[in-house]
């Protein structure tokens, strides 16, 4: 082969290579695997640790989805299913593992941890970098626009971790002190305030932000719903929505839609898609919510509320940040986690029973499946790249 030839060759290579590593995990989705709790006719059993994984899973065909890698790593069903987030560039994964269990006689018994996985989704497979301590019981994360801090509220800790993620290295800077149980945060787009659902009070707290330096004004506290778990913002920064899971059973629980902007964010708007919405999303260009309902499904299965199927409600975000219900789909047992594809036209929803994972297409506000494929385990958690 001549010169020219090989260095042609040379340069077709790379040109074919680039672009994939431009694009490394910007198309990916991470779902959190847990083995240990599982349900029988009686409700929820405890078991063993060990079992547990990470999958990354590729949407770069968003109808059809293909997992990408599969790491052994710890997660939990336990905690709002937001445990986990990939930076814009697709580049670092974040897993905040809120429990583990441990045995007690011939039974198990759940413990807290305080573990942050960081995974490297720039290597072919993806793979671990490091773990880190954070606060007691990790639960919901969330990752700014930027990509450069990410902040974890522990419930059990009753504060915010604070991680700096500059230069593509995740490090531990600090701590808030909330004095309340935190289960869910999201960052704003601007990235100078950040809201944390306090679920044992029934309050949404608001944190500023300058750079790594993260405060708390308790007298800023937000009356919410009852029981707020989940929290989103939409793509503009104007109203954050919190999702709330009420007391569990048979009730209609709350969309509670606060104004994030100005000297005091405050509640302007409320609705309900129906039972267990503790998976919920907003789409990356602002346009979409969709909350997987655990209805019944949780219940034993002698109960009067037991049913077998979730639902998936799909509602549009008006002008006044206001979700409105444009269409609903049949899910599996204990649906969970919820994601959306970069372009905001696909929806992802894992179900804990089934063990798989639907995907819709979002055609003139209603959802249509497109696919079903089964996961390595029962997907609890979900969630693609901070937009």
């Amino acid at each position: 082969m001549t010169l020219r030839a090989t260095l042609a060759a040379t340069t077709l290579a790379v040109a074919w290579v680039l672009p994939w590593l431009a694009q490394a995990g910007t198309n990916d989705i991470l779902i959190g695997i847990d083995e240990k709790i599982t349900y029988d006719a009686n409700g929820q059993v405890i078991g063993a640790p060990g079992k547990d994984a990470v999958v990354v899973l590729d949407v770069s065909n968003p109808a059809h989805p293909k997992i990408r890698a599969s790491l052994p790593l710890m997660n939990s069903l336990l905690g709002p299913p937001t445990n986990l987030q990939i930076t814009p560039d697709g580049k670092i994964g974040l897993v905040a593992n809120s429990v583990t269990t441990v045995q007690d006689g011939s039974a198990w018994k759940i413990a807290m941890d305080n573990k942050l996985y960081v995974i490297d989704l720039t290597a072919n497979p993806p793979k671990l970098a490091d773990t880190l301590t954070v606060g007691t019981q990790p639960s919901g994360l969330a990752i700014s626009h930027k990509g450069d801090l990410a902040l974890i509220a522990n419930r059990a800790g009753k504060s915010v971790s604070v991680v700096s993620l500059a230069g593509g290295v995740a490090k531990v800077v600090g701590e808030v002190q909330i004095g309340q149980e935190a289960a869910a945060v999201v960052i704003a787009p601007d990235g100078k305030r950040a809201f944390i659902c306090m679920n044992m009070v029934n309050k949404i707290g608001v944190l500023t932000i300058e750079g790594t330096s993260v405060h708390y004004d308790k007298t800023l506290d937000i009356p919410a719903g009852f029981n707020p778990y989940n929290i989103d913002i939409t793509a503009d920064g104007k109203y954050v929505i919190a999702s709330n899971t009420g007391a569990g059973g048979i009730n209609g629980d709350a969309e509670v839609v606060i104004q994030a902007t100005g000297e005091h964010p405050h509640v302007v708007g409320l609705m309900t898609p129906g039972n267990g919405p503790e998976g919920f999303a907003i789409s990356p260009n602002g346009k979409w919510a969709v909350a997987p309902l655990l209805l019944g499904t949780g219940a034993k299965h002698d109960a009067f509320n037991y049913v077998k199927n979730g639902e998936a409600v799909l509602m549009s975000i008006g002008a006044d940040g206001v979700p409105v219900v444009t269409g609903r789909a049949k899910l599996g047992g204990l649906p969970e986690g919820v994601a959306f594809s970069p372009k905001s036209d696909y929806v992802y929803i894992g179900n804990y029973f089934d063990r798989d994972l639907q995907t819709f297409h979002i055609e003139g506000g209603k959802l249509v499946q497109v696919d079903r494929m089964k996961l390595p385990g029962q997907p609890a958690s979900m969630r693609g790249p901070a937009r």
